[in-house]
């Protein structure tokens, strides 16, 4: 079969590069660089993506192999109508690694065409190092790096107010404009970088907030071979979505004007607060997402869809979504319900093989932002902890402690720092002591959350069902 490139692929277009996107993942190939491809036929726009892989471990190599060209396979119900589509998505131009191409990454701020930083580096992502020098080739944080990128750029056009960039951070964090934007900003002052730099900043790079929504299972191992034969190239890297998308961008009319994706037949919204938006998905999508992870794998199941069709797991996921989650948002009930109820047929879409693992990278970052603020409205409200969603972060605890699952090896994913905690206290082979110390770990959390009434204790009664009477029967 033919190697899929820009050689055998002519039909593939080259563009001007306009974008730098820090993150060469599933999701970003197939919403971003699919929404850049849709505003280059549809709305004139005309350029491609620079990838920056934002960690040293990544897949940039892979990207170049094929040109950055790659397929996009969108699959789901779109009007009541199936929809099961396969695209060539052509917007990448390359990939660059920063820790082996750190002179070429900076060269990126020297193309004055450049305009817009897109990024998702996971909730971890947008994260300040104090350890961080100017100096590092590259800074180990994503905003480290973005801070060196755009100094180049403001010593390279001399602070020209025109060479702003549009930042548009898509991490899965409440308000990650002003997250990033804070990151930007401190180490402008920790590298003493100059007032004149950082007003510049201020004025002439715009840091957006936006809240991004497709469910991106990934590669489609399980029909691949069927796809491959369809578009006639050996492509290794076809990424499988979700034909529904949503891209809520709290922005200027004015950024709409030079990112036209609303001009475009998309589902991307411009707007004077992403917050209801925010609060809404984060709550009733991605929180269940988080905890059902978990719970389904150690159950023996390995997709989205088997755990939400599973009579007991599937009571599970509505019992989290609709009894502990969904009274914890402040929007008229049927609203949520309605939106609920949307998303479990979003789950339960037949096209979409959504293995859990993929979602349960970086678990405990995502607890914490997806599941942890809906626990503690819950338990001011009801006066008692949420036990689905308690016994969800047990099974993040226990998945963490890796070993196996039958023939599989468990190979939890995330900050090395959370590993080597969880690492420590799950040699202690104790479950009061591993809930204690997650909840201890202000790393994680921000906080002690010993300090919530009862957690610790109800935490090492869940991890301690787990292990002795295994998932299913923790459930039931």
């Amino acid at each position: 079969m033919i190697r899929l490139n820009r050689k055998n692929a002519q039909e593939a277009k080259v563009r001007p590069e306009r974008i730098v996107q820090f993150g060469e993942g599933n999701f970003l190939r197939a919403f971003v660089d699919w929404i850049v491809l849709n505003m280059n036929e549809k709305a004139s726009f005309n350029g491609s993506v620079v990838v920056v892989q934002p960690i040293e471990a990544g897949m940039v190599d892979a990207l170049n192999e094929q040109d950055g060209l790659y397929h996009l396979n969108l699959q789901g119900i779109n009007n009541g109508q199936e929809v099961d589509s396969i695209r060539l998505v052509d917007v990448i131009s390359r990939g660059l690694n920063p820790y082996t191409q750190f002179g070429e990454y900076l060269k990126l701020a020297e193309n004055p065409g450049i305009r817009f930083a897109i990024s998702n580096t996971t909730e971890a992502g947008i994260a300040f190092r104090a350890e961080d020098k100017l100096d590092d080739k590259p800074a180990k944080s994503y905003p480290g790096k973005l801070t060196q990128l755009l100094y180049h750029r403001f010593k390279t056009f001399g602070g020209a107010a025109d060479k702003g960039l549009i930042i548009l951070p898509c991490e899965l964090i409440f308000r990650n404009g002003a997250a990033l934007k804070k990151c930007v900003e401190q180490y402008i002052d920790l590298w003493q970088l100059g007032d004149a730099f950082k007003a510049w900043f201020s004025t002439s790079c715009g840091v957006y907030s936006t809240l991004v929504d497709r469910i991106v299972p990934g590669y489609p191992k399980d029909s691949i071979g069927e796809i491959l034969a369809k578009i006639g190239y050996d492509d290794r890297l076809v990424v499988k979505g979700e034909i529904f998308h949503l891209w809520v961008i709290e922005a200027p009319a004015s950024v709409a004007d030079e990112f036209p994706a609303d001009k475009a037949g998309l589902n991307v919204l411009f707007v004077p607060s992403e917050k209801p938006y925010h609060e809404r998905k984060v709550t009733l999508l991605n929180g269940p997402h988080t905890v059902l992870s978990p719970v389904a794998y150690l159950s023996g199941l390995n997709t989205v869809r088997e755990a939400c069709e599973h009579e007991l797991i599937g009571k599970y996921v509505r019992r989290v979504m609709y009894d502990e989650l969904l009274p914890t948002l402040d929007l008229p009930k049927a609203e949520l319900e309605a939106f609920a109820d949307a998303v479990l047929e979003r789950f339960r879409n037949p096209f979409v093989k959504h293995f859990v693992t993929s979602i349960m990278l970086n678990s405990f970052p995502k607890f914490k932002t997806r599941d942890l603020p809906g626990l503690k409205i819950y338990l001011a409200r009801k006066g008692s902890l949420p036990p689905a969603l308690t016994l969800g972060l047990a099974a993040i605890c226990v998945y963490y402690r890796g070993g196996k699952r039958g023939n599989d090896d468990i190979t939890p994913n995330d900050d090395k720092e959370i590993l080597d905690l969880l690492a420590s206290l799950w040699a202690s082979n104790d479950a009061k002591t591993v809930a204690k110390g997650v909840l201890a770990s202000t790393y994680i959390w921000g906080e002690d959350l010993n300090k919530i009434p009862g957690l610790a204790d109800l935490l090492a009664k869940n991890i301690d069902s787990i292990l002795s009477k295994g998932m299913l029967e923790s459930i039931q």
